[in-house]
Formats: C-alpha cells, sequence, structure tokens
C-alpha cells in the first residue's frame, strides 16, 4: 500500500487527497497508524532504523505520524463536520482549484459558492481544534487565510516557479 511504504521510507506524515467521507478518511489513518488506532503493518524498514530501532519508533509513531486530509470537492464540503471528528486527522488541506471545479466554478477560487465551501471547513476544523490549510499559487492569495488562522500554508507550483525564473533570466539578457 502507498501509504504504508511512504511511512515506512522515513515520511513523518502524508497528505491524502480527495477524502471526501469519514469512512474514506478513518481508512487513511487506519493505513497510516498502529494498532489500536490503526492497523499499519511492521516491517522493518528505514524509518524503525533497517530493525534496530523498532521499539523507540512504535512508541511514538502514531503521535509523530501526520495524517493530513484533503477538502476538495463538494462531497467532502458536505461531509466536512464528520470528517474533521474521524480520530487519527490530524488536519485538513483544502485544494481549491479542484474544489471550484467541483462545485461547478472552475478556477474561480474567489466565487463566493467557493470561498463559502472554504469557511465551511475553516468553521468544522474550528470547531474541534484541528489545523487547516490551502494551497495558494501566490503568496498574495494565501495571505487572507494566514489572517484567518490558516496554518499549513502551500504556495507555488514549481513549473510556474521555474517558467517564472526562465523568464526573467530571458528578459535579463534581452533573450541572448
Amino acid at each position: 500500500m502507498p501509504i504504508k511504504k511512504a511511512l515506512d521510507i522515513g515520511a513523518a506524515g502524508i497528505i491524502a487527497p480527495q477524502v471526501n467521507s469519514a469512512d474514506h478518511a478513518r481508512r487513511i489513518v487506519q493505513a497510516a497508524k498502529y494498532a489500536p488506532i490503526g492497523q499499519r503493518g511492521l516491517g522493518i524498514a528505514r524509518a524503525h532504523g533497517y530493525g534496530l530501532k523498532v521499539r523507540e519508533y512504535m512508541e511514538r509513531a502514531n503521535d509523530d505520524t501526520a495524517v493530513i486530509v484533503q477538502a476538495e470537492h463538494r462531497d467532502a464540503i458536505e461531509q466536512i463536520r464528520e470528517i474533521v471528528r474521524v480520530e487519527g486527522v490530524d488536519g485538513v488541506l483544502i485544494g481549491p482549484y479542484d474544489l471550484s471545479a467541483s462545485l461547478g466554478r472552475p478556477g474561480a477560487v474567489d466565487h463566493p459558492d467557493v470561498t463559502g465551501a472554504i469557511e465551511r471547513v475553516r468553521t468544522a476544523c474550528a470547531e474541534v481544534g484541528l489545523p487547516i490549510g490551502i494551497f495558494g499559487v501566490t503568496p498574495e492569495a494565501v495571505l487572507p487565510y494566514i489572517d484567518r488562522g490558516f496554518t499549513m500554508i502551500v504556495v507555488g507550483v514549481d513549473t510556474v516557479l521555474l517558467a517564472h525564473g526562465a523568464a526573467a533570466m530571458l528578459k535579463a539578457t534581452r533573450g541572448v
């Protein structure tokens, strides 16, 4: 399973996309956490010091392994109060572009339907004290959310940053 593999090689946690129900969130947690919270299997791997630190790893793994679910579909918004109450979910990251598309407003992340859905997620997270995050293409896109208490902030896209850097170099050298 990809979740176990990522955690066994040493990832500090996972971000699971398109989590649209509490049942799906529970299955994600089950794959990422050891008993009694989940059902993650124990295999000797990098995260456990290749067998040399299994006991130490197991003592802290459930607390130290972050499980972040993404709310990026209208079904997730409808189920968000149940999703955030799933034991083992450590935070919610909003994918505003996918969310906008599922709401019939592709790319219109500032449309009231989309901002209303984002606010619904923020409210549900606040009710249970769960961290919330959001993605934005530019710093200007995420600054208003930082001001509203969002703490997991993802800014930029590598390909866009690379394209802007290349364009700036071309401009600086006048395309020589």
